[in-house]
C-alpha cells in the first residue's frame, strides 16, 4: 500500500500546447491561474453553526431505548442496537443524543487509519510510506478524540462508504485514498438511519465490514486497508419494509420503540422539545451537569467492564433461556452475556446478578426466532426419522 503514489506520465490530448513543469497546457495554465485568484467565500455562504444535540437526559420515558444504548456504549461487544417503531416516536434524537456521552479514542491521523499497533505487530509494511517515516521520526501517528457518530445516509455512493480515490489528488497527477464513512466509524457509532431501505450494495459493505472488523478497498492496481471496528445502530420503521435478515442478525439488542403511553408523559415531551427548539444552547446548558455525569459514569463502567464476571449458574439461566425460544444463532449468546456484563459494571457489580440478566434479557431475545427457519426444521426432522426407519426396516 503506498500512500501518495505519482501518476505515471499522461498522454497529452492533441491540440494543446505544452508547458513545461506540472502545467502541460495553455487550458491548464489558464485554469491553475484563475483557481488561484478565486474570490473568497462570503461568510454569510458558509451556512449557521449546527446547534447542540438534544440531551440524553432530558429524552422523556423510552426506558429500554436509552438503557439498550446506555449499555452499546459501555460494551460494543453487545454487537449494536436495531430500533423499530413508528415515526415521530424520539428514534434519531435518541441516538444522536449520544455524542456528549461517547468515550475518547485514539484516531489515526493518517488517510489510511494507520496505527502503532499495526506497525508493532507488523512491521513497517503494515503501514503506509508515510507514517513508516513518522515512525522512525518519531511523530506521533494518532490523537486522542471523542470518538465519532456517523451517518449513513440512504442516498450515499457506495465510495462515500467504503472509500476510494481522492479527486483533488488527481488533479495534481497524484494518487491518494481517500477514507470512506466506514473507515471514519472505526471505534465509533455508525448510524443507519431506515436501515431496512438501505441500498443491497450498501448493505453487503456493510456486512463484510461489521463481521470483520476490517476492509480493503481495490482501485486499479492499487489497494487500501481500513479498520471499521464500529457499533452498529439502526432505526426502522417496520411498515416501510422488512429488514434483510442477514442485517437483523447482526443487531444484538432489539427495541421496539412505542409512543409515549400517558397523558402526563407526552405533555413533559411536548414542553422540552418546544424548549430546545426556542433556544437550544440555553435548554442544554441546563442539562451540562447530568451529562457530565452520566457520562463519568458510563466511562467508570467501561473502566470496570473487564472484571465483571459471568458466574456459571447464571449462564446456565441464559442458556436455559434460549433453548426454551428455540433461538439458533449463536449470536445471542454473545448479546444476552456481553449486555448483562454491561450492565452489572454500570451498576459496580464484580460479577452478573439474574437481575442483571433479566433487566437485558427482553432486549437481546426479542425478534430472534424464524417462523420459516423452524418449519424447514420442523420438516427436515420428519423426514430424518423417515429415513431412519426405512433403513432399519431394511437392514432387519
Amino acid at each position: 500500500m503506498n500512500a501518495d503514489l505519482e501518476m505515471q506520465n499522461i498522454p497529452e490530448e492533441s491540440g494543446g500546447d505544452t508547458v513545461h513543469g506540472s502545467i502541460r497546457s495553455l487550458k491548464d495554465l489558464i485554469e491553475e491561474v484563475t483557481a488561484a485568484y478565486t474570490d473568497p467565500v462570503e461568510q454569510s455562504d458558509l451556512g449557521q453553526t449546527l446547534p447542540p444535540v438534544f440531551p440524553f437526559p432530558a429524552l422523556v420515558g423510552q426506558v429500554e431505548l436509552k438503557l439498550a444504548l446506555t449499555l452499546a456504549v459501555i460494551n460494543p461487544a453487545v454487537g449494536g442496537v436495531l430500533i423499530l417503531g413508528p415515526r415521530g416516536t424520539g428514534k434519531t434524537t435518541a441516538v444522536r443524543s449520544l455524542v456528549d456521552l461517547l468515550p475518547e479514542v485514539e484516531v489515526s491521523l493518517c488517510p489510511y487509519g494507520c496505527l502503532p499497533e499495526e506497525l508493532e505487530a507488523g512491521g513497517m509494511d503494515a503501514v503506509c510510506p508515510d507514517c513508516a517515516k513518522k515512525y522512525g521520526q518519531g511523530l506521533p501517528l494518532t490523537r486522542r478524540e471523542p470518538a465519532r457518530l456517523v451517518e449513513l445516509p440512504l442516498n450515499a455512493r457506495l465510495e462515500d462508504v467504503v472509500g476510494g480515490l481522492d479527486e483533488r489528488a488527481a488533479l495534481h497527477r497524484k494518487i491518494l485514498f481517500k477514507r470512506g464513512l466506514l473507515s471514519t466509524a472505526d471505534r465509533g457509532i455508525l448510524y443507519v438511519d431506515e436501515v431496512n431501505l438501505l441500498p443491497d450494495e450498501l448493505s453487503d459493505a456493510l456486512l463484510d465490514a461489521a463481521a470483520t472488523g476490517h476492509f480493503i478497498v481495490r482501485r486499479g492496481p492499487v489497494s487500501a486497508s481500513y479498520r471499521s471496528r464500529f457499533t452498529l445502530i439502526g432505526s426502522m420503521n417496520p411498515e416501510e419494509g422488512q429488514l434483510r435478515p442477514q442485517i437483523f442478525d447482526r443487531f444484538g439488542l432489539r427495541v421496539v420503540s412505542r409512543g409515549l403511553r400517558t397523558p402526563e408523559e407526552r405533555l413533559a415531551a411536548y414542553r422540552q422539545a418546544i424548549s430546545y427548539q426556542r433556544n437550544p444552547v440555553a435548554f442544554c446548558q441546563g442539562y451540562q451537569d447530568q451529562v457530565k455525569q452520566l457520562r463519568e459514569r458510563i466511562l467508570a463502567a467501561r473502566e470496570f467492564l473487564p472484571q465483571v464476571t459471568l458466574p456459571e449458574p447464571v449462564a446456565l439461566v441464559g442458556m436455559h433461556l434460549i433453548e426454551r425460544l428455540k433461538i439458533h444463532s449463536l449470536r445471542v449468546d454473545i448479546s444476552l452475556f456481553e449486555a448483562a456484563r454491561a450492565h452489572a459494571a454500570y451498576n459496580g457489580c464484580p460479577e452478573v446478578s439474574i437481575d442483571n440478566l433479566s433487566a437485558v434479557a427482553p432486549l437481546a431475545l426479542r425478534l430472534r426466532r424464524s417462523t420459516a427457519i423452524q418449519s424447514f426444521l420442523d420438516a427436515q426432522d420428519r423426514e430424518e426419522h423417515e429415513l431412519q426407519d426405512l433403513l432399519d426396516t431394511s437392514l432387519e
